[in-house]
């Protein structure tokens, strides 16, 4: 009877330890806690850390974070307003706010999720297709230090004055989001665009546009050096001339002054005195025989020439 008495009373403790553990749950620092009743919640969330009480068995915990929360959006195609198709990828920090209104609206974080990719990948889509693709790409206006000659085409595009830029409009994705999630018990922290890339089709037109342009710009170049090349070669032809042109102008000059003043040595020694002027005549002849005649030439002369008078004299006839 006494072992009967045991096993009950063992029996009884056992049944109300397990009571005990399951009407009791830990709230941590980091979580917030809504108690629901047959599937349905009961009390206001529990908040506060620590050890808690719920009925065992009809009641259960549903742990939600408290802690910011992630959201990675999926890479969608987008036209611009300036029929511009990108791929855009966002990402977004949540957190839950209302954790009573977030479990009746998306349960758990899994449609919490699925809810934000409704709502987010909306907004951006429209917010972008509302704005020109410059205005996605930058967020301030600025002035590069480049020659004007590569300040054309898709770089001219990219660098022009925008009114609006990527960091309002981000914050324009927030605000029209924003609403639409607090009715989920989600207050939206922040937005980003991730990334921004062309299209496949439009990244190789836009590539092959930028290319010709680059070549464009090089053939310019290329022709500015071959004509500045010409104008040095041609100033240095021309300066090159004007230079021997004075060089012979001061030769001939030099020469001419040379020839005058021999002249005039060779007149005044001439006009002296009779042998003078025939010792003259002498020795311009023999120069004169010296470079007209070497000793292989034969001359046919007339005995009264005066080209032969000095040849005479010299034979002794």
């Amino acid at each position: 009877m006494n072992k009967a008495k045991s096993f009950i009373l063992a029996g009884v403790v056992v049944l109300i330890l397990i009571i005990a553990v399951s009407s009791a749950y830990i709230v941590r620092e980091i979580e917030q806690v809504i108690i629901t009743q047959f599937g349905k919640p009961v009390g206001d969330p529990v908040t506060s850390p620590g050890i808690h009480f719920k009925i065992p068995i009809i009641q259960e915990a549903n742990f939600f974070e408290k802690r910011f929360l992630e959201w990675d959006g999926a890479p969608n195609q987008v036209p611009t307003k300036d029929k511009r198709f990108i791929w855009v990828d966002t990402y977004a920090r949540w957190h839950i706010k209302d954790p009573l209104l977030f479990f009746q609206r998306v349960r758990d974080e899994r449609g919490a999720q699925s809810r934000l990719d409704d709502i987010l990948d909306g907004e951006t889509r429209n917010a972008i297709a509302k704005h020109l693709l410059v205005e996605i790409v930058r967020s301030t206006n600025r002035t590069p230090n480049l020659p004007d000659v590569l300040v054309e085409g898709e770089i001219a595009t990219i660098l022009q004055d925008i009114k609006f830029g990527r960091e309002r409009l981000t914050r324009s994705i927030i605000a029209n989001a924003a609403p639409r999630t607090l009715e989920l018990g989600i207050e939206l922290l922040d937005l980003r665009l991730k990334r921004i890339n062309y299209v496949e089709e439009v990244q190789k037109k836009i590539y092959e546009r930028m290319i010709t342009e680059r070549k464009r710009i090089a053939d310019k170049f290329r022709s500015e050096g071959q004509g500045g090349a010409s104008k040095i070669l041609g100033d240095k032809e021309r300066e090159l001339k004007k230079i021997q042109s004075e060089a012979y102008k001061t030769a001939q000059e030099i020469i001419g002054k040379a020839d005058a003043e021999a002249t005039a040595i060779y007149a005044k020694a001439y006009n002296q005195s009779p042998e003078s002027r025939e010792f003259y005549n002498f020795i311009k002849t023999m120069e004169t025989y010296q470079t007209t005649m070497s000793e292989k030439d034969w001359l046919i002369l007339s005995t009264d020439g005066d080209f032969y008078q000095y040849l005479q004299k010299l034979s002794g006839k």
